[in-house]
């Protein structure tokens, strides 16, 4: 009660230093009433209140004639032993001073629904919205409201006793204490500055890095009762065009969340706002608020994410669609061109760093694999012992610099692939309409350049399809051959060396594996950077000239060849249809390096090939371990064996006698026997350490057993893509899709894209004759009209639809067969007399269509 009675003493002192007692021939000194007082500003007041309760001085009464304020302050300190508590006036004499509450400068939520009560019962909403209207037009209005509640510690109630030391806690708590007391009555609230809300401090380190200091679930409340007003939601569209440009200007010249960190709390505020994809907002509002957001410090951007991680997955997505709204609303109404960039724009530039935030929010709340991470290679990969371009010229090697990393990755200490399954999916992240508009060769230019001046949306992969990054990466890839290329020009002209500028490889169609695979491991162990250069295959005793049809050709044979299981590399699985390493292969690490070398170089070089792995080689590949859950796929009957025993409701060591030590079978039949722990046979599995059993199980299908093969392979296709910025742009389903290209063989498509030339045209008899035709094709029959005009029987990242395909009339009726040029995707047809004999002269030419030949 003393420490109760001290709090109201000095509360008064305070009313008495700013209001003053309401007589005018007062004579105290310390009385705002008395004749020649000084007025002082509410901090100055803060401390002088703490100073005269030290001392005891003179407390004035107040005066009868005193009216408003006063005695409504009065009234509440006589009723209650708390003056910070909220108090809903029901005096009819205090109505008409406070109708406006001009002198409310920020917002609790008791304080909204005492405005919303009192102006229920007049029927006139003006009041509120013109508070609404002040209060999130203002940053420091804005940071300073909805603050949560938090009890007082022992430190601060000592404070409040006047205790001598620790002087200045003393002082900013009988400021903020006065301030919230008599926020009704006085413009006290004015008093703290940005960083000290209610409670008076600023409290935002000693809370969590995925913590801030403003009452979420308190404004979604109070949103839910507002929103439903249609003037009072103009209230909050015409407060946040005010709002964004001061944020703005705070963050950009101001510094001022490195000041304040509690500044997050208006973007956290904002942000709840369910209505902001709405259409009043899309023109302006909304726009000029992400252009502000997007200023924000990495450090606060991280703690937005962190912040978001823990919101529900219908929380992310309304945040994600409001983002998508604006970026689709603008791509759509404004003509974006070569001359008028999408990168330009500051509202989907704006909007797109957002989602930035957003996503990496989905990122840490779904679920995560921070652990079981892929051991970098003991070597570094071997470099070229000549000297490059960047050398002769002074400048540094490229890959030195080591692969790309989004700065928000390493501030959050996390990685998309770290990322099993997050919140949404992450597709719903992909904006196509901006994908359409993107113009990616200047968008790679500005990637590459990476100026403050130009956005490049390679920064932000999550928004690109596959069509478009992966065109990207081509640009990437094009670029290097290039350079590589000027390299071995200057080497010419220096040294006199001789004119080398492409990766040659002549091979024998019978010896393809001997002759590639010896080429490429001299290629790799004398110049790695040479793999960098553009692949230019020649059969022997053949006329074909390489513009990318060879090429596939021979990547298509390479494949079968070495994935054959009579080989030994890989085993097969009938069921999965899926290849995985074989970890009794006789063959050396060389020979798994080198076909990781050509995986890579089909990459490079922009060609599809027909792997079928699971998809824990590709999270491999990308730095991740294999673990139980990549089982599913990889080995399904073994995964479903290990859950069952996962979830068993018995004794597993009396019913199942299983120990540590399992056993396998190698490509012989002969049986194996490993301990996944020291002496595993005398381990039985039990009920308890059943998980680790199955942990270790998987840990050793999935990576110790093919260590030695994996690590080869991986080294090889890193020898290729370590410069490239593959592992940056894509997620491991996503390379996948770069490999395989698209299992959907969609032939609808095809049609809908395919040009024509030297005099047909998609009405011409024998073109409709010729869709009819591949369509009553089967799906092999498909395969096969796909290998002999592309070169490869896969689909495009896209799928066929991608695919650009022109069929070109190769003169009048004639019994000679279709032929193609593969290397441009040009399929040359007689005008054939009927259907019957395009039929079958189409399928002569793609069942017999081996080797290249000069027409």
């Amino acid at each position: 009660m003393k420490r109760a009675a001290a709090k109201h003493l000095i509360e008064r002192y305070y009313h008495q230093l700013t209001e003053g007692c309401g007589n005018e021939s007062c004579s105290n000194s310390w009385c705002a009433s008395s004749v020649g007082f000084s007025r002082m500003d509410n901090n100055t007041a803060a401390v002088k209140a703490l100073e005269l309760y030290k001392v005891n001085a003179k407390l004035c009464d107040p005066h009868p004639s005193k009216k408003g304020t006063a005695s409504t302050y009065l009234e509440s300190s006589a009723h209650s032993n708390s003056a910070c508590s909220n108090r809903k006036m029901n005096d009819k004499d205090v109505h008409s001073v406070r109708d406006n509450f001009k002198d409310v400068n920020y917002l609790t939520e008791e304080k909204v629904y005492e405005i919303l009560d009192i102006c229920g019962e007049k029927e006139d909403y003006s009041p509120l919205i013109r508070v609404i209207g002040r209060v999130f037009s203002s940053a420091e209005g804005l940071v300073q409201s909805f603050r949560r509640s938090k009890p007082h510690t022992k430190e601060e109630l000592k404070s409040l006793q006047g205790k001598d030391e620790d002087k200045d806690e003393d002082e900013k708590e009988a400021a903020a204490c006065s301030a919230v007391a008599m926020e009704d009555d006085s413009p006290a609230a004015s008093s703290s500055r940005i960083g000290e809300g209610p409670s008076g401090e600023n409290d935002v380190q000693k809370l969590a890095p995925d913590e801030v200091s403003v009452d979420i679930e308190a404004v979604r409340r109070i949103y839910e009762r507002l929103l439903s007003n249609d003037k009072i939601e103009a209230a909050f569209l015409n407060a946040l065009v005010y709002l964004s440009p001061n944020i703005e200007c705070d963050l950009t010249y101001h510094n001022v969340y490195s000041r304040d960190p509690n500044y997050l709390n208006l973007f956290v505020i904002v942000m709840e706002n369910s209505n902001l994809h709405s259409p009043e907002y899309l023109e302006i509002a909304l726009p000029q608020f992400c252009k502000a957001m997007s200023k924000l410090p990495l450090a606060a951007q991280a703690k937005l994410a962190r912040l978001w991680s823990h919101y529900s997955a219908e929380q992310i997505r309304r945040m994600v669609e409001t983002f998508q709204q604006l970026i689709t609303y603008k791509v759509i109404f404004m003509e974006f061109n070569s001359r008028n960039l999408v990168n330009d724009d500051d509202a989907v530039v704006g909007a797109t760093k957002c989602l930035k935030i957003v996503y990496y929010a989905n990122v840490l709340g779904g679920d995560l694999d921070m652990e079981h991470n892929e051991e970098e290679d003991e070597e570094p990969i071997p470099e070229s012992s000549e000297l490059t371009l960047q050398e002769l010229l002074g400048e540094e090697r490229r890959n030195k610099k080591g692969p790309r990393v989004d700065p928000l990755e390493t501030e959050l200490g996390i990685r998309t692939n770290d990322c099993r399954r997050p919140l949404i999916p992450f597709e719903e992240f992909v904006n196509e309409p901006l994908n359409e508009v993107l113009e990616m060769d200047k968008d790679y230019t500005f990637f590459k350049v990476e100026t403050e001046n130009k956005f490049s949306f390679m920064t932000c992969p999550f928004i690109l399809n596959a069509v478009t990054k992966n065109l990207g990466l081509y640009y990437d890839n094009r670029i290097r051959m290039y350079s590589e290329r000027r390299i071995t020009v200057l080497y010419s002209l220096v040294q006199g060396q001789q004119l080398n500028p492409y990766l040659r490889l002549k091979v024998r169609r019978d010896h393809i594996i001997d002759d590639a695979l010896v080429r490429l491991e001299m290629i790799a162990m004398e110049n790695p950077a040479d793999l960098k250069k553009q692949l230019y295959v020649e059969f022997e005793g053949e006329q074909g000239v390489d513009e990318g049809g060879v090429s596939k050709e021979f990547f298509q044979l390479v494949v079968e060849e070495i994935f054959n299981p009579d080989i030994g590399m890989f085993t097969y699985d009938e069921r999965t249809k899926l290849f995985w390493f074989n970890p009794s292969s006789f063959e050396n690490e060389g020979q798994y390096t080198l076909i990781g070398i050509v995986l890579g170089l089909a990459i490079y070089n922009n060609c599809i090939l027909d792997v079928h792995f699971p998809m824990v080689v590709y999270r491999k590949l990308m730095g991740k371990k294999g673990t139980f859950r990549d089982l599913a796929d990889a080995n399904p009957v073994l995964y479903q064996s290990l859950k069952e025993l996962l979830e068993y409701e018995g004794s597993v060591e009396e019913d199942m006698m299983i120990t540590f030590q399992i056993s396998q079978t190698d490509l012989f039949g002969n049986p194996l026997m490993y301990d996944l722990r020291e002496n595993g046979d005398k381990i039985p599995v039990t009920n308890e350490n059943r998980k680790d059993f199955v942990a270790q199980y998987a840990e050793y299908m999935l990576n110790k057993s093919v260590e030695k093969q994996f690590k080869a392979f991986r080294r090889g296709f890193h020898m290729v893509t370590n410069e490239s910025p593959l592992k940056y742009l894509f997620r491991p389903e996503e390379i996948e899709l770069l490999i395989c290209g698209s299992r959907n063989l969609d032939f609808l498509a095809l049609e809908e894209t395919t040009e024509y030339d030297g005099g047909y045209n998609r009405h011409s008899r024998i073109i409709k004759e010729f869709w009819e035709t591949l369509h009553s094709f089967g799906e092999e029959q498909k395969r096969l009209f796909l290998q002999f005009t592309t070169g490869t029987d896969r689909a495009p990242v896209g799928g066929l639809g991608k695919l650009k395909m022109i069929i070109a009339k190769n003169g009048p009726d004639t019994d000679r067969l279709p032929t193609s040029h593969t290397c441009f995707n040009v399929l040359l047809l007689p005008e054939y007399s009927s259907k019957e004999k395009l039929r079958e002269r189409l399928l002569k030419a793609i069942t017999y269509a081996k080797g290249f030949g000069m027409l």
